[in-house]
């Protein structure tokens, strides 16, 4: 994230939803996490991120580490929200801290690696190692220990994330009985067209974290 509106319309999006959300009250963290911009190639191509480890989890969590301890911040309430790479890890965090990230938001994420290469790489043909590390790195390996609420947004026509991804994470974490709340746009794409899908969204995380955060006991 940059320190400010974002030239590209996807993410000036998301800093204007941080400012919506700091307005009602929120202590906010945009997290520039490896594999962000700004720091250099070796920080843009950090080793073992993505579907090799998913290092860039170690940002996202030490940052809710570093949230739990302020003054100002109810280390009971902390909550995770983010689109496409974003929603990769705020399920990610979700699923393997939900013991620091008390509920979250996840827009149009990835939620097994080994699906969502081939949607970029139709001829990946990965070796044993490779997908049981793709597999690892990704938010359905440990579904097991997600407990924390969830709110899943995505469009039925997305063509990067395909929206089959979050019908399968609804009904594991359903089965698991994870609270977990759908928005689907029909006919909506992975970077969403019409004006009003983005303020339906956002306004539909906003309501989602004020009943599961502010709510919380």
């Amino acid at each position: 994230m940059l320190l400010g509106w974002h030239y590209m319309e996807y993410y000036n999006h998301a800093y204007a939803m941080n400012q919506y959300l700091a307005s009602r009250g929120y202590v906010v963290l945009a997290v520039n996490y490896r594999s962000g911009i700004g720091y250099g190639l070796k920080f843009r191509e950090a080793p073992a991120q993505g579907a090799a480890g998913a290092s860039e989890f170690n940002d996202v969590l030490g940052a809710g580490l570093y949230l739990r301890g302020r003054p100002d911040v109810d280390p009971a309430r902390i909550g995770l929200w983010g689109g496409s790479y974003g929603g990769y890890l705020t399920a990610l965090g979700l699923a393997r801290a939900s013991d620091l990230f008390a509920a979250g938001v996840d827009l149009h994420g990835v939620h097994d690696w080994n699906e969502g290469i081939r949607n970029f790489i139709p001829d990946y043909h990965p070796t044993p190692e490779q997908e049981r590390l793709a597999f690892e790195s990704s938010p359905n390996a440990w579904l097991d220990t997600w407990r924390s609420p969830v709110l899943l947004i995505h469009g039925d026509d997305d063509r990067n994330v395909f929206f089959s991804q979050t019908v399968r994470l609804t009904e594991a974490l359903r089965a698991r009985k994870v609270h977990v709340e759908d928005l689907v746009f029909p006919d909506e794409i992975h970077d969403f067209l019409r004006n009003a899908s983005w303020l339906a969204a956002y306004h539909a995380a906003v309501g989602f974290f004020d009943r599961e955060l502010k709510a919380a006991p």
